[in-house]
């Protein structure tokens, strides 16, 4: 299948029909995936549905193509994915990376020293850039998914030893909307700093967000912001959701994200992707 999620069951089919959009957007976690990583029948029904009307399913994460790569492959995904916050446009039928921006690491080092002038000492991880990009965690930081593969860094200094596409920084004591506030306020104009989700605050290099890595994939597609549908969580989805027509939030998002979105769909975990694109499919043209 290209470009979407495939299509396995029969629970909430929809007949293939008209759809008011060419390009739905989907976040991953929080978002399209359950909390065990699947996506459900349901939802994969709909979203068979919606590319079979004509219209373009494109998944827009924060996680980098390595973290991203097998979820894909097992959805039987063969579409164009937004990774690593828009830094990477990775084509998963190919599997291969066709853009890719790295991280300044001289700013991202200026960056750091800041927020820890202000705050004292956070704990680190890195992405590095690449298909087979390593993600190093430092010592103390709390890794929300073991299941994924790690470099320990033992080292400060190996954190620059490569082009990356992100630092993840977490504070031993203070919440992620009062670090990624603190990080913005005092290093806001060296890098980009977003929220992705919980114990996830990323520096990225600056001017970045997924709206700028789907607008790329977009562009390739031949479809443009006014076409286009998005699904999200939490406050990376931002910039997404003001770049696309239409901005839908799960019932979990963050309230931020809920703030600006156009609707709030049911959450994750009860199929909130395919509520609002079985509606779009059945609805009267006029």
């Amino acid at each position: 299948m290209t470009g979407t999620t495939g299509s396995t069951g029969s629970s909430g089919a929809t007949e293939p029909g008209a759809f008011p959009y060419k390009l739905v957007a989907t976040d991953l976690d929080g978002t399209l995936l359950r909390s065990d990583e699947t996506v459900s029948a349901r939802t994969r029904d709909a979203l068979a549905a919606v590319t079979a009307a004509g219209a373009a399913h494109i998944v827009v994460t924060g996680r980098a193509v390595p973290w991203t790569r097998h979820i894909l492959d097992d959805l039987g995904y063969r579409g164009l994915a937004v990774c690593g916050q828009g830094a990477q446009v990775y084509d998963a039928g190919e599997h291969r990376l066709l853009t890719s921006v790295t991280l300044d690491r001289q700013l991202a080092g200026l960056a750091l020293a800041k927020i820890e002038a202000e705050l004292g000492p956070l704990l680190l991880a890195a992405s590095r850039d690449g298909l087979e990009g390593e993600v190093l965690v430092g010592p103390g930081y709390r890794r929300l998914d073991g299941s994924l593969p790690v470099i320990p860094l033992k080292d400060a200094a190996e954190l620059w030893s490569a082009p990356l596409n992100k630092v993840y920084v977490q504070h031993p004591t203070l919440s992620d909307d009062a670090l990624a506030a603190v990080a913005m306020e005092v290093a806001g104009g060296l890098v980009g700093v977003t929220m992705a989700g919980a114990g996830i605050v990323e520096l990225l290099p600056l001017g970045l967000s997924k709206a700028t890595g789907l607008s790329l994939a977009a562009r390739r597609l031949g479809v443009k912001a006014a076409d286009t549908i998005a699904f999200g969580d939490m406050p990376n989805d931002l910039p997404m959701f003001t770049w696309a027509k239409h901005g839908v939030a799960m019932a979990n998002a963050h309230d931020d994200l809920k703030a600006i979105a156009d609707e709030v769909t049911s959450s994750n975990e009860e199929d909130g992707i395919a509520v609002v694109l079985e509606r779009l499919l059945t609805r009267p043209q006029l």
